[in-house]
């Protein structure tokens, strides 16, 4: 055999080694990235599967959360009078109504009915225009008439006895959707000043004293619940519920409430 070849031959081999080196490499190239388009996605799919999990139980936390009770069907409620707004109940006593407020006269509720509107002497639970029907405010007054036998806000007196007052600790607001627990902080005689109009409590220092009156009054006819355990502050909201003494023109009675618990209701 000849020298050419022989050389020839040699050439071809090492031609035929390189490509084969190449297709060897080419293959183990495609299988990386098979391997590493195969775990991209991978992930992918497993992060799919995390956040519908995910989705499933905030689903399901929302649709199986707790919801306090609401008694009131503010639906028909509101089909005969679209001022009724809220309700107010405080155990222990006859105060058990629906609460309204007038989108014009601050004094209509003072004589008429909160179902029908029609004239009535010993008028409705109601607020004024000054407070906002959110019970968001810092300070809000609800009224209702004393002396009407034991109707209104007349049974709010109950709380002038040390022993009553100390029993019962709460009243209740509902709405729709909402449930507002209040921890009734003291009870007691005021006089004759409009809350609203006569204090400014939109002064954050006007508000703080207001507050601290609240929790210390300067009378004898009261009860303070020390048990509370705490200052009431300015960021409280504040319930006040004001009715009359009989034969006493120039007095009110007091029964002040802080929000403790806002729920939502079915």
């Amino acid at each position: 055999m000849s020298e050419e070849f022989k050389q020839v031959n040699s050439e071809d081999d090492e031609r035929r080694q390189g490509r084969g080196i190449l297709i060897f490499l080419g293959i183990i190239l495609i299988l990386a990235a098979s391997v590493y388009l195969g775990f991209y996605l991978y992930n992918q799919y497993t992060a799919r599967q995390s956040d519908e999990v995910i989705s499933s139980v905030a689903a399901t936390t929302e649709t199986t959360e707790q919801k306090a009770e609401n008694p009131i069907d503010f639906a028909s409620l509101q089909k005969q009078n679209d001022d009724i707004y809220a309700w107010i109940k405080v155990p222990g006593t006859k105060v058990d109504y629906p609460v309204v407020c007038h989108p014009e006269d601050d004094s209509f509720y003072l004589k008429h009915d909160a179902y029908t509107k029609k004239w009535l002497s010993s008028g409705a639970v109601y607020t004024e225009l000054g407070n906002s029907i959110a019970f968001d405010d810092s300070v809000t007054v609800v009224y209702g008439h004393n002396g009407y036998g034991d109707t209104m806000f007349t049974t709010l007196h109950k709380f002038e006895e040390k022993e009553f007052f100390d029993k019962h600790s709460e009243f209740y607001i509902y709405m729709p959707g909402r449930k507002l627990t209040y921890n009734i902080v003291s009870a007691f005689k005021f006089d004759d000043r409009h809350i609203l109009n006569c204090f400014q409590l939109n002064d954050t220092a006007v508000l703080a004293s207001f507050l601290s009156m609240l929790q210390s009054p300067e009378t004898n006819n009261k009860n303070v619940r020390e048990s509370f355990g705490r200052r009431l502050n300015n960021d409280d909201k504040i319930v006040i519920l004001s009715t009359c003494f009989s034969n006493q023109k120039s007095n009110r009675y007091l029964v002040c409430g802080v929000l403790i618990e806002d729920e939502k209701t079915n």
